[in-house]
């Protein structure tokens, strides 16, 4: 995978501007530790840093169709249907100079158009400059697996996969507004599309391409769900289920650099891995690697109802019957602490603490070995496995269901401030935009309506932030994670598939259990849902507990020219938690916001507007 980022500018010659172009790509290096490059144009400049995974010889960007370019390429991703398209544009008449799959996106771009993006499958987000037409065009695959911002300027636009690209060019100062406000502490679980946080960033929205010109911007949407009445039975559409899972794991299987997959012992993960083992053993090829995370005294923990059993025995249940080359990683206390300033530098933002900390941690020990990852992403989206989509009372409810009696950090809000950025109105709006937003089907029953209206909901609402999350924590070791389930055509499946069949037999996520039973031992294609496991440790809580405390102590903590401090010092006192971003419960997510932020304000210099 990669990063990319650059600029156009109608008004400034943008080929005296190198040094500052190679300082905006220098923040993208953990994105591509194997090779970077610029190209300056007068009205447009691209950098790019390259995580070689295809073709690793004759992949090198920005990539141009010829000298001098008519058109050129500043590419992250992957394509997994690279070669038939590569057969068909040959077919065509055009001729490849490389092997990459960069290639056959600018060469669909120059046949296809603004169509070339409906024929992808893959993870993919990029910036083309057609130098013919003076048009930039800012593409992002199905489901915004891959990132990709942007900032409109007075004379032109900056883009980059992530914000430190375009925050190291002045033209974006690092400012927060009241909507920013409402998106850290009002809706952090439940992020508003497109908006980039910072005051003036926005990000290219899944299934969407931005179109600049000199005289004008456009957002424009090239992929949405279609509803429509789903005619197969439960036989048929288990077995189509099975099949584009199948397909999409053998795909994203292609890497000419070593490979393996992320194993929690949940259906999810394990499903992928057991595919993935299967469509290797097909083709010749060893076992498959698989990795997990644990942490000291977890066994000691009692279960709640996010965190319903241990992984550790269906992990092994899992690897032993599949047949992996199994590790698995243990994340020590101190080890957590010491990657936090990483994990917030990766993340451009506050995240979700030791959470994001050990999934750094992991990410680190797995790129040791491999380059690229599988993970089971995404399967309780699609499948409907999160506890709100079981729960009358999440479904009834007039918000985002996961917020469903949660308390978010907006209430530790100073008076003034709260006034100034109204969270229950903002939130109350956000949500009442994304219900118009799902595609309805005529003469759906109430009951179904809503249930398809909570997987959109999910789909758009719920998974972008998990997804960032994995993207940013992954790349920032220079690690390329893919997520079979987000596979548009199984995504397009499942929207049209009737909740009964999805929770068959009344099971969470039953038809996926159903389609993969026979890969998988017993204990673990039934398993509950057990969510991202959480540290038990002791002394994080102790740590940040004593800094919350000196920030308390510090008269000029940024933090709380936003935080009102009374409240802090209450709850604390009190032995009381701190509101959470978090839907899962942790009684230190709180207090890991409230330092996170803090951090965050000083160390990227964040201005209040």
């Amino acid at each position: 995978m990669c990063g990319v980022t650059g600029w156009v500018d109608w008004e400034t010659d943008l080929r005296h501007q190198g040094h500052l172009l190679r300082e905006m790509t220098a923040t993208l290096a953990c994105r591509g530790p194997d090779a970077d490059g610029v190209w300056l144009s007068r009205h447009a400049a691209i950098g790019h840093r390259r995580l070689s995974v295809i073709d690793l010889d004759g992949g090198a960007q920005p990539q141009a169709d010829a000298e001098p370019p008519g058109a050129v390429l500043g590419y992250n991703g992957e394509l997994y249907n690279h070669h038939e398209l590569r057969r068909e544009l040959e077919s065509l008449g055009h001729v490849f100079r490389t092997r990459s799959d960069t290639e056959v996106v600018l060469r669909a771009h120059l046949h296809w158009g603004r169509e070339a993006p409906r024929r992808f499958n893959g993870i993919f987000a990029y910036a083309l400059w057609d130098a013919r037409a003076e048009e930039l065009l800012l593409v992002r695959d199905h489901l915004g697996i891959k990132p990709l911002y942007w900032h409109a300027h007075r004379t032109g636009v900056l883009f980059g996969s992530e914000p430190k690209a375009l925050l190291a060019n002045p033209l974006l100062p690092a400012e927060l507004d009241t909507g920013g406000i409402a998106e850290l502490f009002a809706l952090p679980a439940a992020p508003t599309p497109g908006h980039g946080l910072f005051r003036g960033l926005h990000e290219v929205r899944p299934g969407h391409l931005v179109a600049v010109t000199r005289h004008a911007t456009r957002e424009l949407r090239w992929w949405a769900l279609e509803s429509r009445p789903h005619r197969d039975g439960g036989v048929a559409t288990r077995e189509r289920v099975r099949g584009l899972l199948a397909d999409a794991v053998e795909r994203q299987l292609i890497s000419d650099v070593p490979l393996c997959t992320l194993l929690s012992g949940g259906v999810d993960s394990s499903a992928i891995t057991a595919l993935a083992a299967a469509a290797r053993e097909r083709s010749g090829q060893g076992k498959i690697t698989s990795f997990s995370v644990d942490f000291p005294g977890s066994a000691d923990r009692t279960p709640d109802a996010w965190r319903t059993t241990l992984d550790a025995p269906y992990v092994q249940a899992a690897a032993e019957h599949i047949g992996t080359l199994h590790t698995a990683v243990l994340v020590p206390d101190d080890d957590l602490l010491d990657a936090r300033d990483a994990v917030l530098r990766a993340r451009d933002r506050p995240g979700w603490g030791e959470m994001d900390a050990s999934l750094h941690l992991l990410f680190r020990e797995v790129r040791r070995r491999s380059t690229v990852a599988l993970s089971g992403e995404a399967a309780d989206e699609i499948f409907g496995g999160y506890p709100y989509f079981h729960d009358p009372a999440a479904l009834a409810s007039g918000t985002f269901p996961w917020l469903h009696g949660r308390t978010t950090p907006a209430a530790l809000l100073r008076p003034e401030v709260r006034a100034a950025v109204r969270p229950e109105e903002y939130t109350a709006e956000a949500y009442r935009r994304s219900l118009a937003e799902v595609p309805r089907l005529d003469g759906e029953p109430a009951a179904d309506a809503r249930v398809r209206e909570v997987f959109h909901l999910a789909l758009t609402r719920w998974l972008p932030p998990l997804l960032d999350r994995v993207d940013r924590v992954s790349m920032s070791v220079g690690l390329e994670v893919r997520v079979p389930f987000c596979d548009h055509r199984l995504v397009e499946y499942l929207w049209n598939v009737p909740w009964a069949l999805k929770a068959s037999g009344g099971r969470s996520k039953g038809l996926l259990r159903d389609a993969v039973r026979d890969l998988l031992p017993p204990q673990v294609a039934e398993r509950p849902k057990s969510g991202y496991p959480s540290t038990p440790a002791v002394r994080y809580t102790e740590v940040l507990t004593d800094r919350a405390r000196e920030l308390l102590a510090d008269p000029n903590a940024p933090v709380f020219d936003l935080v009102d401090r009374g409240t802090v010092r209450r709850l604390l006192a009190e032995g009381r938690p701190l509101p959470s971003p978090r839907t899962a419960p942790n009684p230190v997510g709180g207090l890991d916001h409230l330092v996170q932020v803090d951090e965050w304000l000083r160390a990227y210099r964040v201005g209040l507007r």
